[in-house]
């Protein structure tokens, strides 16, 4: 069962402010299989992923697309409208060069990195090195 979903973000991030976010539902986790991220403007952007232990103060949900018949039980957010709480620490980080398109993407291997059940667990991409810029993103994962 793949699922994806795709957008711009709506917030600036920061450290602990994800540009986007995918988390688990109650009933289902995820085994992510791609993320990426591209530069909007031509300021140098360092983003980073990081593991979320809380949903909190994320953004508007966004529509995710099956990719297969069966619909997706994991939400993706927005950027998030304030700091999250339990961000964890970042485990892929890459400077984006000051070009408009300059995109990273990360996969993982096979089996994905896991998010587990549980609608606090989740994934997030951050700006660690302090505030960023509007970024578009992606998320492909299994369930």
């Amino acid at each position: 069962m793949l699922h994806s979903v795709g957008g711009r973000a709506t917030v600036v991030g920061t450290s602990l402010r994800a540009i986007a976010s995918l988390f688990a539902s109650a009933t289902f986790g995820a085994r992510v299989r791609e993320v990426g991220v591209c530069n909007t403007t031509s300021t140098a952007v360092t983003v980073a992923l990081a593991e979320f232990g809380s949903a909190t103060n994320v953004g508007a949900g966004l529509t995710e697309v099956n990719e297969d018949i069966n619909p997706t039980q994991c939400t993706a957010f927005a950027g998030h409208t304030a700091d999250g709480a339990s961000v964890g620490q970042a485990f892929r980080q890459l400077t984006l060069p000051a070009a408009v398109g300059a995109t990273i993407v990360w996969t993982f291997s096979e089996g994905g990195f896991l998010i587990p059940i549980g609608t606090a667990n989740g994934l997030g991409i951050i700006v660690p090195t302090g505030t960023g810029q509007i970024c578009d993103f992606w998320f492909k994962w299994e369930e």
